[in-house]
């Protein structure tokens, strides 16, 4: 089955209110319930794309991470209004 991850998590962030994260659990298992397991490698280079054109904001401890140096457990979300996109380098594992 191919996903178009980018799609999925773009819906799941848009459903939230604004300032509220999804973890990438929730965005695999929105892909596939099943087989959500499998997708969560998609879903973190995925989320690594949008987070480098500004389109959505990885987090780590509720703070902005760097796209290209986070480690570990994370969450997304859409950037909030007046929000920089640029992301916390202090915060990278």
């Amino acid at each position: 089955m191919s996903v178009d991850m980018e799609a999925v998590i773009l819906e799941v962030l848009g459903k939230l209110p604004a300032g509220k994260s999804a973890s990438s659990e929730e965005v695999a298992r929105a892909a596939d319930n099943d087989n959500w397991r499998r997708l969560t490698g998609h879903v973190r280079s995925t989320a690594r794309g949008l987070a480098r054109q500004g389109k959505i904001v990885i987090t780590r401890h509720g703070k902005p991470a760097d796209p290209e140096k986070f480690k570990g457990v994370y969450r997304l979300r859409m950037p909030m209004e007046g929000e920089s996109v640029a992301p916390s380098q202090d915060v990278a594992d």
